[in-house]
Protein backbone atom coordinates (compact mmCIF):
# COMPACT_ATOMS: atom_id res chain seq x y z
CA UNK A 1 0.00 0.00 0.00
CA UNK A 2 1.27 3.63 -0.63
CA UNK A 3 -0.70 6.57 0.77
CA UNK A 4 0.16 10.37 0.25
CA UNK A 5 -1.59 13.09 1.39
CA UNK A 6 -1.77 15.54 4.53
CA UNK A 7 -2.62 15.09 8.04
CA UNK A 8 -3.02 17.77 10.45
CA UNK A 9 -0.27 19.08 12.98
CA UNK A 10 -1.07 20.84 15.99
CA UNK A 11 2.33 21.17 16.71
CA UNK A 12 2.78 23.41 13.28
CA UNK A 13 -0.95 24.68 13.37
CA UNK A 14 -0.99 23.70 9.81
CA UNK A 15 -1.93 20.74 7.09
CA UNK A 16 1.52 19.01 6.46
CA UNK A 17 2.46 16.77 3.78
CA UNK A 18 2.96 12.74 4.72
CA UNK A 19 3.53 9.23 2.36
CA UNK A 20 3.04 6.01 3.86
CA UNK A 21 4.27 2.58 2.29
CA UNK A 22 3.24 -0.39 4.06
CA UNK A 23 3.95 -4.17 2.73
CA UNK A 24 1.45 -6.19 1.05
CA UNK A 25 0.49 -8.40 3.70
CA UNK A 26 -2.06 -7.68 6.14
CA UNK A 27 -0.24 -8.99 9.74
CA UNK A 28 -2.29 -9.70 12.39
CA UNK A 29 -0.47 -11.43 15.11
CA UNK A 30 2.84 -8.57 16.20
CA UNK A 31 2.53 -5.14 15.28
CA UNK A 32 4.71 -3.79 12.24
CA UNK A 33 8.30 -2.45 12.79
CA UNK A 34 8.15 1.57 11.54
CA UNK A 35 10.42 3.00 9.78
CA UNK A 36 10.43 7.11 9.87
CA UNK A 37 12.20 8.11 6.88
CA UNK A 38 13.68 11.72 6.41
CA UNK A 39 13.81 13.40 2.91
CA UNK A 40 17.28 15.96 2.63
CA UNK A 41 17.06 19.82 1.82
CA UNK A 42 15.56 19.94 -1.41
CA UNK A 43 13.43 17.31 -1.40
CA UNK A 44 9.79 16.81 0.25
CA UNK A 45 7.68 13.91 1.92
CA UNK A 46 6.86 12.25 -1.41
CA UNK A 47 10.61 12.47 -2.58
CA UNK A 48 11.44 8.43 -0.94
CA UNK A 49 8.48 7.47 -3.35
CA UNK A 50 9.32 9.34 -6.24
CA UNK A 51 13.21 8.68 -6.68
CA UNK A 52 13.60 4.91 -5.27
CA UNK A 53 12.50 1.24 -5.08
CA UNK A 54 10.88 2.03 -1.31
CA UNK A 55 7.83 0.51 -2.26
CA UNK A 56 9.81 -2.50 -3.59
CA UNK A 57 11.98 -3.02 -0.57
CA UNK A 58 8.90 -2.99 1.86
CA UNK A 59 6.42 -4.99 -0.50
CA UNK A 60 7.73 -8.81 1.84
CA UNK A 61 8.98 -7.19 4.50
CA UNK A 62 7.26 -6.52 8.38
CA UNK A 63 7.99 -2.42 8.08
CA UNK A 64 5.70 0.59 7.62
CA UNK A 65 7.36 3.50 6.11
CA UNK A 66 6.28 7.25 7.45
CA UNK A 67 7.81 9.73 5.31
CA UNK A 68 7.03 13.28 6.42
CA UNK A 69 7.33 16.83 5.20
CA UNK A 70 9.89 19.21 7.28
CA UNK A 71 10.77 21.83 4.44
CA UNK A 72 14.55 23.16 4.50
CA UNK A 73 14.43 23.13 7.94
CA UNK A 74 16.83 21.18 9.35
CA UNK A 75 14.85 18.98 11.33
CA UNK A 76 14.76 21.58 14.27
CA UNK A 77 12.77 24.07 16.00
CA UNK A 78 13.21 26.52 14.02
CA UNK A 79 13.75 30.06 15.02
CA UNK A 80 11.80 31.93 12.68
CA UNK A 81 9.71 29.13 11.25
CA UNK A 82 7.69 25.95 12.66
CA UNK A 83 8.67 23.27 15.57
CA UNK A 84 9.63 20.70 13.07
CA UNK A 85 11.95 18.78 15.84
CA UNK A 86 8.95 18.42 18.33
CA UNK A 87 6.74 17.35 15.54
CA UNK A 88 8.61 14.55 14.32
CA UNK A 89 9.87 13.15 17.31
CA UNK A 90 6.71 13.94 19.65
CA UNK A 91 3.14 14.35 17.46
CA UNK A 92 3.81 12.29 14.51
CA UNK A 93 4.63 8.83 16.28
CA UNK A 94 1.85 9.84 17.85
CA UNK A 95 -0.45 10.23 15.12
CA UNK A 96 0.66 7.52 13.09
CA UNK A 97 0.74 4.85 16.40
CA UNK A 98 -3.28 5.25 16.81
CA UNK A 99 -3.85 5.43 13.10
CA UNK A 100 -1.48 2.08 12.09
CA UNK A 101 -0.75 -1.29 13.61
CA UNK A 102 3.10 -0.39 14.83
CA UNK A 103 4.82 -1.29 17.70
CA UNK A 104 5.85 1.53 20.15
CA UNK A 105 8.89 -0.47 21.15
CA UNK A 106 12.89 1.54 20.62
CA UNK A 107 13.66 -2.06 18.95
CA UNK A 108 10.62 -1.80 16.34
CA UNK A 109 11.61 1.69 15.75
CA UNK A 110 14.25 3.44 13.46
CA UNK A 111 14.59 6.48 11.82
CA UNK A 112 16.46 6.92 8.38
CA UNK A 113 17.35 9.61 5.62
CA UNK A 114 19.84 11.21 3.69
CA UNK A 115 21.78 14.30 3.79
CA UNK A 116 19.36 16.97 5.49
CA UNK A 117 18.01 13.90 6.71
CA UNK A 118 20.97 12.06 7.53
CA UNK A 119 21.57 14.70 10.01
CA UNK A 120 17.50 14.72 11.08
CA UNK A 121 18.01 11.08 11.63
CA UNK A 122 20.90 11.34 13.61
CA UNK A 123 19.57 14.10 15.68
CA UNK A 124 16.09 12.28 16.30
CA UNK A 125 18.02 9.11 17.55
CA UNK A 126 20.92 10.56 20.11
CA UNK A 127 18.39 13.30 21.16
CA UNK A 128 15.92 10.48 22.11
CA UNK A 129 17.43 6.76 21.46
CA UNK A 130 14.96 6.07 24.02
CA UNK A 131 12.37 5.96 21.41
CA UNK A 132 14.31 5.00 18.23
CA UNK A 133 16.17 1.74 18.49
CA UNK A 134 17.78 2.17 14.83
CA UNK A 135 19.06 4.35 12.73
CA UNK A 136 20.28 4.87 9.25
CA UNK A 137 22.34 8.37 7.93
CA UNK A 138 23.32 8.52 4.69
CA UNK A 139 25.54 11.50 3.18
CA UNK A 140 24.37 13.13 6.50
CA UNK A 141 24.93 16.96 6.18
CA UNK A 142 26.13 19.40 9.10
CA UNK A 143 28.10 16.78 10.71
CA UNK A 144 30.06 19.25 12.54
CA UNK A 145 27.38 22.08 12.43
CA UNK A 146 29.24 24.63 15.02
CA UNK A 147 32.38 24.74 12.56
CA UNK A 148 30.07 25.71 9.40
CA UNK A 149 28.38 28.87 11.81
CA UNK A 150 31.56 29.90 12.96
CA UNK A 151 33.12 29.85 9.67
CA UNK A 152 29.81 31.70 8.40
CA UNK A 153 29.50 34.41 11.70
CA UNK A 154 33.37 35.24 10.55
CA UNK A 155 33.10 35.33 6.99
CA UNK A 156 29.60 37.35 7.30
CA UNK A 157 26.08 36.56 6.10
CA UNK A 158 26.92 37.89 1.85
CA UNK A 159 30.05 35.32 2.13
CA UNK A 160 27.75 32.93 2.92
CA UNK A 161 25.25 33.45 -0.12
CA UNK A 162 28.93 33.32 -1.79
CA UNK A 163 29.41 30.06 -1.03
CA UNK A 164 26.22 28.11 -0.31
CA UNK A 165 23.68 30.33 -2.18
CA UNK A 166 21.07 33.23 -1.09
CA UNK A 167 17.98 30.58 -0.13
CA UNK A 168 20.91 28.15 1.86
CA UNK A 169 22.03 31.50 3.54
CA UNK A 170 18.30 32.36 3.98
CA UNK A 171 17.51 28.91 5.53
CA UNK A 172 19.94 29.30 8.00
CA UNK A 173 19.00 32.72 9.77
CA UNK A 174 15.33 31.25 9.49
CA UNK A 175 16.73 28.02 11.27
CA UNK A 176 19.15 29.28 13.49
CA UNK A 177 18.61 33.27 13.71
CA UNK A 178 20.62 36.13 12.16
CA UNK A 179 23.44 35.37 15.39
CA UNK A 180 23.59 31.91 13.90
CA UNK A 181 23.39 30.96 17.46
CA UNK A 182 25.16 27.39 18.40
CA UNK A 183 23.56 24.65 20.68
CA UNK A 184 24.73 21.16 21.98
CA UNK A 185 21.08 20.35 20.73
CA UNK A 186 22.42 21.11 17.50
CA UNK A 187 25.62 19.47 17.67
CA UNK A 188 25.52 15.24 16.41
CA UNK A 189 28.92 14.90 18.38
CA UNK A 190 27.56 16.86 21.36
CA UNK A 191 24.12 14.55 21.25
CA UNK A 192 26.64 11.36 20.94
CA UNK A 193 28.45 12.30 23.96
CA UNK A 194 24.97 12.77 25.77
CA UNK A 195 23.52 9.75 24.73
CA UNK A 196 26.45 7.21 25.76
CA UNK A 197 26.54 8.98 29.24
CA UNK A 198 23.14 8.15 29.04
CA UNK A 199 23.97 4.76 28.88
CA UNK A 200 21.60 4.04 25.90
CA UNK A 201 22.86 4.28 22.04
CA UNK A 202 20.59 3.55 19.36
CA UNK A 203 22.16 1.17 16.43
CA UNK A 204 23.89 3.15 13.94
CA UNK A 205 24.06 2.28 10.12
CA UNK A 206 25.99 4.87 8.42
CA UNK A 207 27.11 5.22 4.88
CA UNK A 208 29.04 7.95 2.28
CA UNK A 209 30.10 7.83 -0.91
CA UNK A 210 33.85 8.21 -1.76
CA UNK A 211 32.90 10.80 -4.07
CA UNK A 212 30.61 12.26 -2.03
CA UNK A 213 31.40 16.34 -0.96
CA UNK A 214 30.70 15.27 2.67
CA UNK A 215 32.41 12.33 2.51
CA UNK A 216 35.94 13.84 4.78
CA UNK A 217 33.20 14.81 7.09
CA UNK A 218 32.52 11.11 7.39
CA UNK A 219 35.87 10.19 7.89
CA UNK A 220 36.37 12.84 10.80
CA UNK A 221 32.83 11.73 12.44
CA UNK A 222 33.78 8.29 12.54
CA UNK A 223 37.45 9.63 14.72
CA UNK A 224 35.01 10.91 16.99
CA UNK A 225 32.71 7.80 17.41
CA UNK A 226 35.50 5.54 17.55
CA UNK A 227 37.31 8.07 20.37
CA UNK A 228 33.89 7.85 22.20
CA UNK A 229 33.95 4.50 22.15
CA UNK A 230 30.20 4.59 20.40
CA UNK A 231 29.79 1.44 18.09
CA UNK A 232 28.54 1.60 14.39
CA UNK A 233 28.65 0.41 11.40
CA UNK A 234 29.89 2.32 8.67
CA UNK A 235 30.05 1.54 4.70
CA UNK A 236 31.44 3.15 1.94
CA UNK A 237 31.53 2.53 -1.79
CA UNK A 238 32.30 4.72 -5.41
CA UNK A 239 29.33 6.55 -5.76
CA UNK A 240 28.16 10.52 -5.58
CA UNK A 241 25.74 12.70 -3.60
CA UNK A 242 22.71 11.79 -5.80
CA UNK A 243 19.61 9.57 -6.13
CA UNK A 244 21.03 6.70 -7.30
CA UNK A 245 23.37 6.73 -4.14
CA UNK A 246 20.76 7.41 -1.91
CA UNK A 247 18.18 4.58 -3.09
CA UNK A 248 21.56 1.66 -2.97
CA UNK A 249 22.04 3.38 0.85
CA UNK A 250 18.35 2.81 1.56
CA UNK A 251 18.72 -1.22 0.68
CA UNK A 252 21.68 -1.81 2.16
CA UNK A 253 20.01 0.06 5.66
CA UNK A 254 16.98 -2.47 5.17
CA UNK A 255 18.72 -5.01 5.17
CA UNK A 256 21.24 -4.42 7.54
CA UNK A 257 18.00 -3.95 10.08
CA UNK A 258 16.45 -6.76 8.35
CA UNK A 259 13.15 -4.54 7.75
Amino acid sequence: MRLNGTVFSETLEMDTGISIVTPNRLREDAPYRVVYLLHGLCGSSSSWLDYSLLPLYAMGGNTIYIMPDVARSFYTDMKYGFRYFTYITEELPHICRNIFHISADRENTAVMGCSMGGYGALKCALTHPEQYGMCGAFSSGCLFIRDNMTLLKEQGFEAAVQLFGRQLANDLVSVFGEDLEWKPEYEISALAAQAKAGGVLPRLYLTCGTEDHFYDDHRRFREVLDGMAIPYTYEEWQARHDLAYFNDALKKAIDYFAL
